[in-house]
């Protein structure tokens, strides 16, 4: 660390090692959203036995293992934020964690049985572990007061590097799995993570390199104030856990779901996978449109504060899935919807996206004091972690041995509807108790 800059130089430009970080987290987010939105279809379709024949799996273990993988990427950022903060910094946490992550994808583009399987993903996930608590807080890390209000332009682009590389990447990648096999689908994002290490570590002489705190961490991180202040955080991370219970599903159920409807959309065939990348710009579309025109419309007959917008974020995802409830009605009478009956679910889990999961992450983080900032981002990660695990869970309870379903059909998707519904009741009754200890203002860091 020493051969490295500490402290934000007193400019009042844009810090010259934010491209490389925004490189970066585009090309991993690139890799990340083009391998959920072929994971289901991979196993269920592609996936090959020792033997050199066929051994895929069925839709519920398929789902079960999705949603298991997704959980862990999610649940290990909380270890690789100790990681970064105790003992090797950000920088070197994301270089060498995202050559790991790199790896991953090797594995899998070299082996198409569930030993690469296993393995590919075993190490995306723990790559991804360093890399998701990191990134937004290394952006944090480059700027001093001089130029500290170019904070929110910084990550205005880091947000749509996230989108533009999610977004491309969930159309390119099914292509690349249809036309070339899983060999290309998998080894084109990883020679493309690849390259993005070696763009990052071509800037790390322009970083701030803000050295670990060592074993100070945990005396300053976990005391009473830690307690408290996570403890009346506790609540909303639980409900947001419902929350992402129903919306990664886009990557399994609705994908499984596509398969079974008409997908010509102006006389051009798209796969079930691509159907998701609708997302990336609904969101893009409503985040301005939320805060210019839905929040103050709404506000002039109910004031919406932070706990309500996220309430209505849990209970319009509930009825997104009332959607797909009424398109499975429609496959089971033998029709073959149109792919466009999955518009207005789309519609409505990416409005209850805007206002429940980015509000979610800005009030939890205005909530907490400087020093425990990283902390809370890792524990907002794991309600992600937790409410995918309890979905795998679900697939796990409800999965038959002949691969039949306990809850099959437009059942299975009113149960998830009625449970985030209720959900968003509870949480308004609960959220009437909350104490907010700090303006809602603060100017804060995208998700990864």
């Amino acid at each position: 660390m020493a051969d490295y800059r500490s402290t934000p130089t007193d400019t009042q430009g844009m810090p010259p090692g934010i491209p490389y970080i925004i490189g970066n987290e585009a090309a991993e987010r690139f890799n990340f959203y083009g391998l959920k939105a072929i994971l289901v279809i991979y196993m269920t379709q592609y996936l090959m036995g020792s033997n050199g024949a066929l051994a895929t799996m069925g839709e519920h273990e398929a789902s079960k293992w999705y949603h298991l993988f997704v959980s862990a990427n999610y649940f290990l950022p909380a270890f690789g934020a100790i990681v970064a903060d105790v003992f090797f910094g950000k920088y070197r946490t994301i270089f060498w964690l995202s050559l790991v992550y790199a790896l991953g994808c090797v594995a899998l583009a070299m082996d198409d049985t569930r030993l690469g399987l296993a393995l590919g993903l075993g190490l995306i996930a723990f790559g991804a572990g360093g890399i998701k608590p990191c990134v937004s807080s290394h952006v944090g890390d480059q700027f001093g007061p001089s130029n500290q209000t170019l904070l929110s332009k910084a990550f205005g682009w880091f947000y749509l590097a996230v989108n533009f590389g999610s977004t491309f990447s969930i159309v390119m990648t099914p292509w690349l799995l249809k036309n070339y096999g899983p060999a290309w689908a998998f080894g084109i994002p990883a020679a493309l993570m690849v390259l993005a290490v070696f763009v990052f570590w071509a800037g790390r002489n322009k970083f701030i390199h803000v050295p670990p705190a060592g074993k100070s961490f945990f005396a300053r991180t976990f005391n009473r104030e830690t307690g408290k202040t996570l403890g009346g955080l506790a609540f909303i991370f639980a409900f947001m856990a419902v929350f992402w219970a129903l919306w990664d599903q886009c990557g399994s159920t609705w994908t499984l779901q596509a398969e079974k409807m008409n997908r010509v959309v102006f006389g051009v065939e798209i796969m079930s996978s691509q159907v998701q990348a609708i997302n990336g710009p609904l969101i893009l579309a409503f985040v301005p449109l939320c805060h210019f025109v839905i929040y103050p419309l709404i506000s002039r007959v109910w004031p919406l504060t932070p706990l309500r917008k996220i309430g209505l974020g849990i209970f319009l995802i509930g009825v997104s899935f009332l959607f797909s409830a009424w398109i499975d009605v429609m496959i089971d009478q033998g029709a073959r919807p149109s792919v466009f009956w999955q518009a207005p679910g789309y519609v409505l889990l990416s409005l209850g996206e805007v206002m429940a999961s980015i509000t979610a992450l800005e009030f939890a983080y205005t909530q907490a004091p400087k020093h425990l900032k990283a902390v809370v981002q890792a524990l907002y990660l794991f309600s992600v972690s937790l409410g995918n695990f309890f979905t795998a869970g679900v697939q796990w309870f409800i999965g038959n041995p002949d691969g039949s379903s306990k809850l099959s059909g437009p059942a299975y998707f009113v149960f998830y509807a009625v449970l985030a519904m209720v959900a968003s009741f509870v949480f308004a009754l609960v959220a009437r108790s909350y104490k907010d200890d700090a303006q809602f203002q603060t100017t804060t860091p995208a998700t990864s």
